[in-house]
């Protein structure tokens, strides 16, 4: 029987493949936490050290296929992955920035996959992780937010959108009183990752703001995916985790 210091504790990851999902998997992980990452990809053969703890699982999965996503949750692979656990987390990580610029210039089909990725599969993965877990005593539904869901940017108006969509059904699903869950929308700062490369690679008449994210990262004050993996997790398991709807990782 497990200690009640240490309880069996299972993680579903979306976007696990790289930047901050893949800092996450390691993280948890490292804690000797099983994961089941989900995303379009796998990720490389040798890109998960087998010498951590937690065991690791794969799903290949685009979450942009809300369809495709429905199939999925109806089978049984989120139960019988979370079978035995007395801790289930969920973390909302998958999402694009994608598309950039003002409305006039985007694709209608690239709006709908965005919010397909950003919104539908986050509140869909979590109304099915919710049903199976029904019965635990310690389940937790992270969404990864960010700064653009409280302040809006120019060329951003998706990207914005779609992440406010996350703070808001987190504040809205706190209010529901489903027995021992917890939600929270959790901005992680800004994270050097492959996102932020498209950002910075984006023209300034799409994206204004994009000088303020270039000299970011040539004065090194991007926050690691490492760091800020490690920062997120540790508020996931935290008791405070859930207190509050949003949160923003750098003022916790």
């Amino acid at each position: 029987m497990a200690s009640h210091a240490h309880p069996v504790t299972r993680a579903i990851v979306t976007g696990h493949t790289r930047g901050l999902g893949a800092a996450l998997v390691e993280a948890l992980r490292g804690r000797g936490i099983d994961v089941l990452g989900v995303a379009r990809s796998r990720r490389a053969p040798d890109d998960s050290p087998a010498a951590l703890p937690g065991r690791f699982e794969e799903v290949e999965l685009d979450l942009s296929d809300s369809d495709a996503l429905a199939q999925w949750l109806a089978g049984d692979t989120i139960a019988a992955f979370l079978r035995g656990a007395e801790r289930a987390l969920l973390v909302n990580n998958a999402g694009t920035v994608a598309p950039i610029g003002p409305c006039a210039v985007q694709q209608p089909a690239d709006v709908g996959r965005a919010v397909a990725l950003n919104v539908a599969a986050p509140l869909m993965l979590s109304s099915a992780f919710s049903a199976a877990t029904a019965g635990l005593q310690d389940r937790r539904i992270a969404h990864i937010s960010s700064g653009a869901a409280r302040n809006p940017y120019a060329g951003w108006n998706v990207y914005c959108a779609t992440k406010a969509a996350l703070d808001h059904h987190a504040r809205a699903a706190a209010l529901d009183g489903e027995p021992a869950l917890r939600v929270a929308s959790v901005a992680p700062g800004v994270v050097d990752t492959d996102m932020q490369g498209e950002i910075r690679g984006t023209d300034d008449a799409r994206f204004p703001q994009r000088e303020r994210f270039a000299e970011m990262k040539r004065a090194g004050q991007l926050t690691s995916p490492r760091d800020a993996a490690g920062k997120l997790v540790d508020y996931l398991l935290s008791d405070a985790f859930g207190q509050t709807p949003t949160a923003d990782i750098r003022s916790l």
